[in-house]
């Protein structure tokens, strides 16, 4: 996968209109987590260097297409505008004429904000009037924004039929780690994937078994896996409408000699809450009035033993229930592994990275992606509309 990226690109003079992803937490109209900001700052930076004026747009929350100033731009660009340590200035709307007339006197090197583009439901249709409009104020489109790669929305998709079309530093990276895992990865390949449900990570299991030489299961999904096996799994989650898809997933591995690493061992407890006793069993069979809530320390040897030889290593989806204290062990320990680990290591979706950055891990890690639920599609094979319109 080849891209078109800003360094394909004379910006001198030109007007760039950029899609970032700065749907970032807010409490009481202050930003609590910048980490998305940042990200988009190198990019934004370029083109200013380069001799660009940027038109800057992005969605915030979820408005339902109407104008709610609960969900304005207003706060963030306040936080753009520090952390880029020049004034960014918000436009009142997203398109019409006084947003025209702000664009039309951008200078080279000014930054324009646009409000939320969900104001408008025509963003989510990704409708070609209103992407035409949005395109209107750019010479250039640079899509930035991978947490909303696998939407075609007029801001990332649309836009790009009507102007020349570049990927920004951050989505080049992400490409960069994330497509070789699915071509060509350095082997041995260690795929690490967890998460409650079977159901929302299946399609990743049977993208990755074909490229990988081991598969990691944790997390509540694990015991779907374990039942169908003949264990006991007590009161653990079980999907009973997966069960034929996970045995034949097992199948699927054995076939294509794919070793799987399931839990041997467990930390359970009598209630789901996060008070509840960590009660450790040192088999596979989980008595029956016991829930399954982190791998135990044979399970978590065996992820280590995996991860500390591999040339490549994914991971998506935590160990076992890392918000309660009691239970965060699993999660903790395949962090700590990724962080030693001399290969690539690239980690994925929500609940892992928020593992990461709570451990204070990330910077030993090659990746972390900024996109949950686009870095999962991603893994999973699946065309993100957003990264289509920028391969050359």
């Amino acid at each position: 996968m080849i891209l078109h990226t800003i360094r394909d690109c004379d910006f001198t003079g030109k007007k760039a209109l950029v899609r970032v992803d700065f749907n970032v937490p807010l409490k009481d109209g202050i930003v609590t987590d910048d980490t998305r900001i940042k990200a988009a700052l190198p990019t934004i930076k370029y083109l200013l260097d380069n001799g660009a004026s940027v038109v800057v747009m992005s969605h915030f929350g979820r408005p339902k297409g109407k104008k709610n100033p609960e969900f304005s731009m207003a706060p963030i660009a306040a936080k753009f505008s520090e952390l880029l340590g020049k004034k960014v200035v918000l436009a009142h709307d997203v398109i019409g004429t006084e947003v025209e007339a702000q664009v039309k006197a951008l200078s080279a090197g000014e930054v324009l904000l646009l409000e939320n583009v969900r104001f408008y439901a025509e963003e989510e249709a990704n409708d070609p009037e209103f992407a035409k409009k949005l395109a209107s104020f750019g010479d250039v489109y640079v899509n930035d924004a991978f947490g909303t790669a696998h939407r075609a929305h007029a801001s990332t998709e649309g836009v790009a039929h009507y102007l020349p079309s570049y990927a920004g530093f951050l989505i080049e990276k992400e490409v960069k780690f994330m497509a070789p895992l699915l071509e060509n990865p350095e082997k041995p390949f260690v795929a690490i994937i967890g998460g409650s449900k079977v159901s929302s990570k299946i399609s990743v299991l049977e993208s990755l078994v074909k490229t990988c030489d081991t598969i990691v299961i944790g997390g509540g999904m694990a015991y779907t896996f374990l039942s169908v096996q003949g264990h006991a799994i007590g009161k653990s989650l079980v999907e009973e409408e997966y069960k034929d898809t996970a045995s034949s997933f097992l199948s699927k591995a054995k076939e294509k000699g794919v070793q799987v690493i399931l839990p041997v061992d467990h930390l359970c407890g009598a209630d789901f809450k996060d008070t509840t006793e960590a009660i450790k069993i040192d088999s596979v069979e989980i008595p029956e009035n016991l829930i399954g809530m982190d791998i135990g320390p044979k399970t978590i040897d065996l992820i280590c033993k995996a991860v500390g030889s591999a040339k490549s290593v994914v991971w998506n989806g935590p160990m076992g229930v890392f918000e309660f204290a009691n239970f965060a062990e699993g999660t903790l320990t395949v962090a700590k592994a990724l962080a030693d680990c001399k290969g690539t290591t690239v980690v994925g979706g929500g609940d892992s990275v928020a593992a990461i950055n709570k451990f204070d891990l990330a910077n030993k890690i090659d990746h972390v992606s900024t996109g949950g639920g686009a870095s999962l599609e991603f893994l999973e094979g699946r065309v993100l509309p957003g990264i289509k319109a920028l391969e050359k």
